[in-house]
């Protein structure tokens, strides 16, 4: 009966490590993220992204123009509580429940709106031995048209139209060569 439950305790160990997922990985906030990708070697990305209109992407909910847009298309909530206008304006949507104590939703749109919540993978990243990992742990790296466009459409009532190549120039952030 011993070895049975030193058996048992050793499977659902293996089990529950194994089990950790993607669907487990928490919002963990920009401050995560600027530890490193301040950096010159890593693409300054957090810096193009302070200076990007997704850091102020929440900001915008709580000015006139987001208030009179609310009230036209006849959202009852303050635009900044809104989950029609918290959709696009705040990463996980503003209804996330998968977040860390870290992450604050008024960050607006940040990296992980775009490369997936981070607790999974933030530590392993940054290396290029590790991107397979990384990866595996979460991180998003796929098709940026596909992501950007889930907020960049004709449901948005500001739509203007999305160049996407002319877009991501403003926000592109890859690693020099070395």
């Amino acid at each position: 009966m011993k070895a049975l439950t030193v058996v048992l305790a050793i499977v659902l160990t293996v089990a529950l490590l194994a089990g950790t997922s993607v669907a487990e990985n928490k919002f963990v906030g920009t401050k995560s993220c600027a530890m490193c990708h301040k950096a010159k070697d890593k693409g300054e990305a957090f810096t193009i992204w302070q200076k990007s209109a997704h850091a102020n992407a929440f900001k915008t909910l709580e000015g006139d123009a987001a208030k009179k847009i609310a009230k036209e298309k006849g959202i009852a909530k303050p635009p900044s509580e809104a989950p029609e206008c918290l959709a696009c304006h705040v990463t996980g949507g503003g209804a996330a429940k998968n977040v860390d104590a870290t992450f604050d939703m008024k960050e607006g749109v940040t990296c992980e709106a775009c490369h997936g919540a981070a607790s999974g993978f933030k530590m392993i990243h940054t290396k290029a031995e590790n991107k397979a990992k990384a990866v595996e742990a979460g991180l998003l790296t796929g098709d940026k048209a596909r992501i950007c466009e889930t907020c960049h459409n004709a449901k948005s009532p500001t739509f203007k139209g999305f160049k996407m190549a002319e877009m991501w120039a403003k926000i592109e952030h890859k690693l020099p060569k070395k």
